[in-house]
């Protein structure tokens, strides 16, 4: 056994929606590390998602689009069946905050979340079942690995209602349709991230050293951190790991002391 047997993607086709930037871009940038054959990336805006392309190189292909909709996924996924006659690895991230008072919080940011953060990742894995079902065998499982967040196992201070449901729903149904697809050679998992820098979270990206101060192991999450833990699970690595969320936080969730619970002198 070597790293290679363990972690390598070589020769695997992947999809992974919001790919240019953020924690898309980060799972990218691991997925072409660990040697994937080619990464599709999308994105509803095609300057930035042009600009990824050509920075990661010829491997990555990008699909501009509003997967928000029924119409724009299934535009996706037209566009993929005319070039790939199988997908071994889709990667559900694309995703939507909305945050406002809670008795001014509108219809509007509710069904924006929950349309992208739950309905998307649901029907744009349906839709794309022929696809992974070609490249899904019992000794080289296709993956689906849905980016869902620790807002959606533990509540934060921040008054975003549909998005924090949107992701334990997530959370959720990567449990339920984990137990579906697994007939079919297909994996599904998620991931919840903690605080990485992005446009989605602009405290993390704009001031990564006062958000640091809030995690247990005192930094915001980087590109290794993204990256490995998606190619773990996309990999052989993670063949036995099924309708498991992976928390990836610095400790956020499972490793945080109550403040009232500290004491500097080392007791309660």
């Amino acid at each position: 056994m070597t790293l290679e047997d363990l972690f390598s993607l070589k020769g695997r086709v992947a999809l992974v929606t919001g790919g240019s930037r953020g924690i898309g871009r980060m799972i990218v940038e691991g997925f072409l590390a660990a040697g994937a054959e080619r990464v599709y990336i999308t994105a509803r805006k095609g300057g930035e998602l042009n600009e990824t392309a050509e920075e990661l190189g010829a491997k990555v292909v990008p699909v501009q689009g509003d997967i928000s909709t029924m119409e724009g996924i299934e535009d996706l996924v037209g566009e993929i069946s005319s070039k790939e006659g199988k997908l071994d690895i889709l990667v559900n991230n694309a995703g939507a905050a909305w945050g406002a008072d809670y008795l001014e919080f509108p219809e509007q940011g509710w069904d924006k979340v929950m349309d992208l953060n739950v309905k998307t990742p649901f029907f744009l894995t349906q839709k794309l079942h022929s696809l992974l079902s070609a490249a899904a065998s019992a000794d080289r499982p296709a993956k689906v690995i849905n980016i869902a967040s620790v807002d959606g196992l533990r509540i934060n201070p921040w008054e975003t209602y549909s998005y924090q449901a949107s992701k334990s729903a997530l959370i959720q149904l990567t449990r339920r349709m984990a137990a579906r697809l697994v007939k079919d050679h297909i994996y599904m998992t998620a991931i919840a991230p903690g605080a990485f820098p992005s446009n989605m979270n602009k405290v993390a990206r704009d001031h990564g050293d006062q958000s640091a101060k809030g995690i247990p192991n005192k930094r915001v999450g980087d590109a290794f951190d993204m990256g490995g833990s998606a190619v773990y699970l996309a990999s052989r690595a993670g063949d036995y790991t099924i309708g498991e969320t992976l928390t990836v936080d610095g400790g956020i969730v499972n490793a945080h002391l109550p403040t009232h619970f500290a004491d500097p002198a080392g007791g309660l």
